[in-house]
């Protein structure tokens, strides 16, 4: 198999970056955009799919609950519940399809359309603090 021949079949045009370090949304705000998820919900006229593990965006609502139709998957949002406190969520990671940046999305208009919810963007989103690595074990 040929280079172009592998990078036709594997590459989909998806981007993924790792949000480092993570955007921790505050419990105040995590509610708020909980709620609107819920309201936006792809299934029911919205435009937005949540669960526990991540919140995915298409470009038009869902023909009806579990029938996505035409719609075509923007991106996804990886969430992490309860982290690092009992009521906080964190975004680690932010998925924007091929078809998704075919329309203009980034990672970061992905973020700032779901945090903008709660009067957040990912610029403006507190950040996890990074520890420093442990010092090598020693003999």
């Amino acid at each position: 198999m040929t280079a172009e021949m592998f990078a036709s079949v594997y590459d989909d045009g998806h981007v993924t970056e790792v949000i480092r370090p993570a955007a921790i949304v505050p419990e105040e705000a995590a509610r708020a955009i909980l709620v609107e998820l819920a309201l936006s919900d792809a299934q029911a006229g919205g435009v937005w799919v949540s669960n526990p593990t991540s919140w995915t965006r298409y470009d038009r609502s869902w023909d009806g609950p579990g029938e996505p139709g035409e719609s075509q998957l923007v991106g996804t949002v990886h969430v992490a519940y309860g982290v690092p406190t009992r009521y906080e969520i964190t975004i680690y990671r932010v998925t924007v399809t091929g078809q998704g940046a075919s329309q203009g999305w980034t990672v970061t208009s992905l973020c700032d359309e779901v945090l903008a919810t709660a009067g957040l963007s990912l610029a403006t989103c507190p950040r996890a603090t990074l520890s420093a690595p442990p010092r090598p074990f020693r003999f």
